[in-house]
């Protein structure tokens, strides 16, 4: 093999490399681009945009040679600016563009070694220029396809493991996030500027000299990569521990209220009992008045008894106090905001169910129903509530309708809160965390949550399995 096709070889295997790693950062990025569907054009323009953004940069990289460094920085940022129209949080696009090139770079470090071992055996003893060119070009092909394929498998285990939570990222979890990667790019680049080192015409490889590198190097780059893997997990179970603390906070929170309106009740059937005392009295003042023949004021009096009376009745009955007390205080606030209110719940005969669970499943739904026809500013805003029981199976369904768009977890299948949220450690909106709520509480009956969006109507499907008696 000549030089000059010593060259070309290496060119191309080059330009075949830059474009392996566009279609390994494409699909790194593309299954946390919101609202993604296959084969869509709009998305189709999106995955090509992040395989541009790569393999544009490193192209002229092969013409004009801007550093290594220079290139990551320059595909980082063009992602980080292009986070939004690629659907994916400002934020979420730096630490994945980071994470990306971290983990490539590892993985060029770590067969870096093989190709100082493979290198120095495949061209030692060779005789003629043409024989060391090609079995250097062969050394190249092993070396590169090895580094691809260990880069391949490092970076599905860290997007196999990131998908397994939302990235919710603030500036802390970011910078906690950052910080190994970020090192060892650092690393890695520092490090091969010494491992070769070039005084005039002499080039010196530091694996001569102390051949126990050889060995450390592939652990750094090993431990470098564990330390990746462990900071994202940490994370992860920061977030969990951070939901449920929410989850626990909000439940709480409802089951106090609900108690507190529990209470009400009880006064107010004390109201009950008091008047029914009270009845034989009114009853000998109206006889009174119709003795005396002030029929206006009889008539007054009796409309003032009306009025108590109404006072004390549930405008809904749903066969529970628990569940009475929430339709019916729902069913206010909705008239109060003008709102179309209609029920046919009825709680189920089975005594199977704990009625505060019933009671933290309607609530959650009728508030997230409330909150999205809070927000309409034109339509017809409804709610309608519904139950129905087969068997052992319970049945909730809550519609409503409601303005914009509804991007859905992949792997909750419940919506995706549009709200912010605050870093850990702070009280922040429980926005959001209805739905799981909800969720949470069918899973107690071996049940399911089926949310299904027609057209602008929102309609929530719970369904519950009567509990077996201990």
């Amino acid at each position: 093999m000549s030089e000059a096709s010593f060259t070309l070889f290496q060119n191309t295997a080059v330009g075949i490399e830059v474009i392996l790693y566009a279609c390994c950062l494409t699909a790194f990025f593309c299954p946390y681009m919101a609202g993604r569907k296959r084969g869509h054009p709009a998305d189709i323009i999106k995955m090509l945009a992040v395989f541009a953004s790569y393999s544009i940069i490193y192209f002229f990289n092969m013409a004009v040679s801007m550093g290594a460094l220079v290139c990551m920085a320059s595909v980082i940022v063009l992602l980080t600016l292009a986070a939004k129209y690629l659907g994916v949080e400002k934020k979420t696009a730096l630490f994945m563009g980071v994470v990306f090139f971290c983990i490539r770079n590892l993985s060029s470090l770590a067969v870096a070694s093989v190709n100082f071992y493979t290198g120095r055996h495949l061209v030692k003893g060779e005789e003629g220029v043409e024989r060391v060119l090609r079995n250097a070009a062969l050394n190249f092909c092993l070396v590169e396809l090895l580094q691809l394929v260990l880069f391949s498998a490092l970076l599905y285990m860290v997007a196999r493991q990131i998908r397994k939570c939302r990235m919710e990222l603030h500036i802390r979890e970011l910078c906690y996030l950052l910080l190994t990667p970020v090192t060892g790019i650092l690393f890695v680049n520092i490090l091969f500027r010494i491992l070769i080192v070039t005084t005039g015409e002499l080039s010196i490889q530091l694996y001569e000299q102390y051949p126990v590198l050889i060995g450390i190097v592939p652990v750094a780059a090993a431990l470098f990569y564990a330390g990746i893997l462990v900071t994202i997990i940490s994370y992860q179970k920061m977030v969990g521990l951070q939901k449920e603390k929410e989850r626990y906070f909000v439940e709480q929170q409802q089951v106090h209220a609900i108690q507190e309106r529990m209470a009400e009740v009880d006064q107010f059937y004390d109201g009950i009992r008091r008047m029914k005392h009270e009845m034989k009295n009114h009853l000998t003042n109206i006889k009174g008045l119709l003795e005396s023949g002030d029929y206006g004021s009889m008539g007054q009096y009796i409309s003032r008894m009306d009025e108590s009376m109404d006072a004390f009745e549930f405008s809904i009955k749903t066969g529970n106090a628990v569940t009475d007390v929430i339709v019916n205080d729902r069913q206010k606030a909705a008239e109060k905001q003008g709102i179309r209110f209609r029920s046919e719940f009825t709680y189920p005969e089975s005594e199977r169910y704990d009625a505060y669970d019933i009671g933290i499943i309607v609530n959650n739904l009728l508030q997230n129903a409330l909150e999205a026809c809070g927000k309409m500013l034109q339509g017809d805003r409804y709610i309608f509530i519904s139950s129905r029981q087969k068997r052992k199976f319970f049945l909730i369904e809550v519609r409503n309708p409601f303005e914009g768009g509804i991007i859905m977890d992949a792997d909750t299948n419940l919506p995706i809160s549009t709200k912010e949220k605050e870093p850990f450690g702070r009280q922040g909106s429980m926005h959001g965390i209805g739905l799981s709520n909800v969720k949470r509480e069918a899973e107690k009956y071996m049940g399911d949550v089926d949310i299904r969006v027609k057209k602008n109507e929102f309609s929530v499907t719970v369904m519950l399995q009567e509990r077996r008696q201990v």
